[in-house]
């Protein structure tokens, strides 16, 4: 091995090992954002999957820390459904446990440390809490942005609960295609669109538990990869299954922890709150 090789290579170790020492620290919080009781599940799949079942959605929210840069991934149910009695012959029934600053809280977050908020789509049930955070630059796809400020309205969407982003008094920050939130690879916003048009997932990278996916509502249970159902209510139908596509092929190329929000069994691959993933 000649001088220049030898010159080269050891310079490409030491760029890898300064690489190493300066990667973020990332670190990954499971809060409890609600649940949703639903009556008729057949809504959920156009294929007659689930004819006459009932079952109870999770509605699950995220917390992630970069180094000192907290970042909130869905903001859940309206803080109003604390307490909310189920009403067993509703097609949909929300209720809410816990509010997210009482989460926060608990782990020594404050509000105004929460710099970004990142929404995976414009349903009610990932906005509810949003306004909480009136300090967070909010990161959301832009036809989901537009849909705010449609009329009529589309489906579970609510303009009241992003109105300080709405007014102009909040910085929002539209997104068209994938964003690399904090410009290091570590937290990937991902376009998925088809349940709403500008639905978006989340590729955290973890140094001791690896990549997770956060699903958004690609889909609401894991089977769905599988048995291709789209909700009767989604935006397009082709749009989803190339999102649930694009979601089984990365997780499978990056060996990555696939959640499903909406599912209580997926959910429960990560640690329960307050407890972390690193």
């Amino acid at each position: 091995m000649n001088v220049m090789t030898t010159n080269l290579l050891a310079g490409a170790v030491l760029m890898m090992s300064g690489a190493a020492a300066n990667a973020a620290d990332v670190e990954l919080w499971r809060l409890d954002c609600g649940e949703i009781a639903v009556g008729d599940l057949a809504l959920f799949s156009d294929t007659y999957n689930y004819s006459g079942e009932k079952r109870t959605l999770t509605d699950s929210c995220y917390l992630i820390r970069h180094d000192k840069d907290y970042m909130l991934w869905d903001a859940g149910l309206p803080a109003a459904l604390i307490g909310a009695k189920v009403d067993k012959s509703a097609a949909l029934a929300p209720t809410l446990a816990e509010d997210l600053p009482t989460q926060l809280a608990r782990i020594g977050i404050k509000l105004e440390q929460i710099s970004r908020l990142g929404i995976s789509h414009n349903h009610f049930d990932h906005v509810g809490q949003a306004s909480t955070f009136p300090g967070a630059t909010l990161m959301i796809g832009a036809a989901d942005l537009a849909q705010f400020k449609a009329d009529p309205l589309p489906f579970a969407v609510d303009p009241g609960f992003i109105k300080p982003w709405l007014d102009g008094t909040s910085k929002v920050d539209p997104i068209s295609g994938d964003r690399d939130v904090f410009g290091d690879g570590s937290v990937v916003i991902l376009a998925t669109p088809g349940h709403t048009p500008g639905e978006t997932s989340l590729l955290v990278k973890l140094a001791k538990t690896g990549p997770v996916l956060l699903s958004g509502d690609v889909v609401h249970f894991e089977e769905q990869f599988a048995n291709h159902g789209v909700p009767s209510f989604n935006h397009d139908r082709a749009d989803t299954l190339a999102s649930m596509e694009r979601l089984t092929g990365i997780a499978k190329s990056l060996d990555a922890t696939l959640i499903v929000q909406h599912d209580a069994a997926d959910i429960a691959k990560l640690p329960a709150f307050p407890k972390s993933a690193n």
